[in-house]
Formats: C-alpha cells, sequence, structure tokens
C-alpha cells in the first residue's frame, strides 16, 4: 500500500508555483523581511524592542515575523531595514540571458 509521491520542481519562487498574483512582489518583500527577522535576531531584540525601533506596534512585527506580508510595501520594509541600521542599494543592470524574463532579486552582503 505504498502511494507513489508526485515531486515538482520549484520555479525558484514558491508564489509562482503556488500561482499567486504578484509573486515577484511577494518573494522580494518575504527575502526583505528574511533579511530584517535576522537584523532583529542579531541584535536579540524582542518584538516589543524591534517595534519602537521600526515605529510600529507589537503586533505588527509579530504579523510581519510570521510573514504576513499585506500592509508592508516595500518601501516600508526598506525604511525598517534602515532603522536596524542596514543600507539599501538599487541597481538596475542588464538581463544576463537574454532568453530568460528579467527577475528581481534581493541579495544580501
Amino acid at each position: 500500500m505504498s502511494e507513489e509521491i508526485k515531486v515538482q520542481s520549484s520555479s525558484g519562487n514558491v508564489f509562482a508555483d503556488l500561482g499567486l498574483a504578484n509573486s515577484d512582489e511577494l518573494l522580494v518583500k518575504a527575502e526583505l523581511v528574511r533579511q530584517i527577522s535576522n537584523l532583529i535576531d542579531a541584535r536579540n531584540l524582542t518584538q516589543t524592542e524591534a517595534a519602537k525601533l521600526l515605529g510600529i506596534d507589537q503586533p505588527k512585527v509579530s504579523a510581519l515575523l510570521n510573514g504576513k506580508l499585506s500592509g508592508f510595501s516595500t518601501e516600508r520594509l526598506f525604511k525598517f531595514l534602515n532603522a536596524l541600521g542596514s543600507d539599501v542599494e538599487i541597481r538596475v543592470i542588464p538581463k544576463r540571458q537574454p532568453d530568460f524574463e528579467a527577475q528581481t532579486r534581493v541579495i544580501s552582503a
């Protein structure tokens, strides 16, 4: 009674794989939130301390860290990264492979 498990390779964007609208934007936001979470952890901040630093209330920090991305624009996430002591740099570069679709990525230093 062993059922065959179907495995599908990811496209690299779980949001696109799930068929969600604005999947590229969601992936960028998720990566920015991952960076924010890492900075909060690295500084050993409580959610209350992080909230004060970010200028929001603790429930919003909790929502953010639990992946509830609605209500948080990329610009707002950039400001959170700045408040946590990180510079945000945006670069526009030519596509590396002309046959593939252009992409937006978050890269940490």
